[in-house]
């Protein structure tokens, strides 16, 4: 990932830029706020191209995996994965410290910031984009929907989207909302700061204002429930309510379950604060856990949500709480992943590898979540798939266009080094052995099973999947 040092007028306190600074660590990027007005624009491409819905077309055919999730309609599902809002543009700062607490100090040097922009070299997609780029790189054709402004990092957005083979709704201010400001909202910008120390923070003006970035937007536009209808899965997350209303969110959920598509839901750490967040934002977010087909949550989330540590109840918990739910993801980190249905319970290690940045997994593993749950690969089979996924992204630096490539999770996963804790996954198991049905994935070559536990040879499953993987990049879907 790229970095830099710059140097603006003096704030409130010395805030002087050195010319160099080692490279940070990168952090997931998620507050976000409009650039400053005056910024410069260009036209790569004409207005009415940018703003238009169109079906993804990506630089090679998808790979043909058979879709065993009969959905409705499904002459009509030509997108797999569709992503609602959360885009923005990553850029990642060195500084020789962080800015102070003061709200006003912080104010005034968020408008330095946004007053001149940076080089492009230090500009990234961030959010969902994360997620629609690995998805795609794994060969699902994606779609993104949100609002991008008529300005360069609007383009930039556009174009490397475009490059990716990801086709693009723009929610754009003449159909999706009423009584708007006009033209003055522009592309929403993410500023990562990154001192010397490694330590980091966020610039935003959504710390000023309760209000969501894109209040002004109502209604969907036909384009907007065009491209959600035409899609299997519709991906939301927690960080759609920092841009867009709750009412807005809760729209594009029922769309979905009105059109068979499936909807993901990633509540993010701001789960349990939208819970207690405004009676719009309770309900819609308490829409979005009940109506969802697959949550997604690391095992922290999870407690935050249900006040349960044990992630296996937790995950229950959330499911006996669903109408539609059909699984519950939970991410273990450094352990691996759990996959809770109604009646089963999967799980399976991580992948021992060499973490270079965590940017991005969370995302990248959505992706592949979603891989599996179209082409309905076994549960346990799905996690591993995720975990490599993840664990893929984390090797690199930085999200965006640096999420994994389908050739480097390939390698991963030939490469069958797990990091396996049988302490850990028997204790926390262990209770349930005797109600549900436990399939755990583990290097033991032959299969087997111990009571209710079922043991699958991670070789197995691995050479199970690989070839349908290999398929796919003797096919051309892998783009990088």
């Amino acid at each position: 990932m790229h970095h830099q040092s710059i140097a603006f007028k003096p704030l409130q306190f010395p805030f002087p830029f050195p010319p160099h600074l080692p490279p940070p660590n990168v952090i997931p990027s998620r507050r976000l706020f409009p650039l400053h007005p005056n910024t410069t624009t260009y036209s790569p491409r004409s207005a009415a191209s940018c703003r238009s819905f169109h079906i993804p077309v990506s630089n090679h055919p998808p790979c043909s995996l058979p879709s065993s999730n009969a959905i409705k309609h499904a002459a009509v599902k030509t997108v797999d994965v569709a992503t609602l809002g959360n885009l923005c543009v990553d850029i990642v700062l060195n500084v020789p410290k962080l800015p102070p607490s003061s709200p006003d100090v912080r104010k005034a040097f968020m408008e330095q910031l946004s007053s001149s922009p940076p080089d492009k070299r230090y500009w990234e997609a961030g959010g969902n984009c994360n997620t629609a780029i690995a998805a795609a790189r794994l060969g699902l054709n994606c779609l993104s929907i949100g609002y991008v402004g008529n300005d360069i990092y609007g383009n930039f957005l556009l174009d490397v989207l475009h490059d990716e083979g990801i086709g693009m709704v723009v929610m754009n201010e003449e159909t999706d909302f009423v009584g708007g400001p006009g033209r003055s909202y522009e592309t929403l910008l993410c500023w990562v700061l990154v001192d010397p120390s490694q330590k980091h923070d966020f610039c935003s003006p959504l710390d000023f204002s309760k209000e969501p970035a894109f209040s002004w937007m109502r209604t969907l536009s036909e384009e907007v429930k065009r491209g959600i209808k035409r899609s299997r899965i519709l991906f939301c997350n927690g960080y759609d309510f920092d841009e867009l209303p709750p009412g807005l969110i809760s729209s594009a959920v029922d769309c979905a379950i009105e059109s068979a598509t499936s909807v993901f839901f990633d509540p993010g750490p701001c789960g349990k604060s939208l819970l207690c967040g405004t009676a719009e934002e309770q309900k819609a977010v308490r829409h979005l856990l009940r109506m969802s087909d697959v949550l997604l949550l690391t095992s922290e989330e999870a407690e935050s949500l249900t006040g349960i540590a044990n992630p296996i109840l937790a995950g229950q918990e959330l499911l006996s709480k669903g109408i539609r739910t059909k699984w519950v993801v939970v991410k273990m980190g450094p352990k691996g992943s759990i996959l809770i249905t109604p009646s089963s319970i999967s799980c399976a290690s991580a992948f021992k590898v060499k973490v270079m940045d965590t940017v991005g997994c969370g995302d990248s593993f959505v992706a592949a979540i979603a891989f599996g749950f179209i082409h309905n690969f076994p549960l346990v089979t799905t996690l591993a798939f995720a975990n490599a996924v993840g664990a893929a992204t984390a090797m690199g630096c930085g999200a965006g266009r640096n999420v994994a490539t389908l050739k480097q999770v390939v390698e991963l996963m030939e490469a069958h080094d797990l990091n396996e804790d049988d302490g850990f996954w028997n204790e926390l198991l262990s209770e349930h052995l005797d109600s549900e049905e436990v399939t755990f994935l583990s290097k033991m070559v032959l299969n087997g099973g111990n009571g209710r536990m079922n043991r699958v040879a991670f070789r197995k499953a691995v050479s199970e999947l690989l070839p349908k993987l290999k398929s796919c990049q003797l096919e051309g879907t892998l783009s990088h």
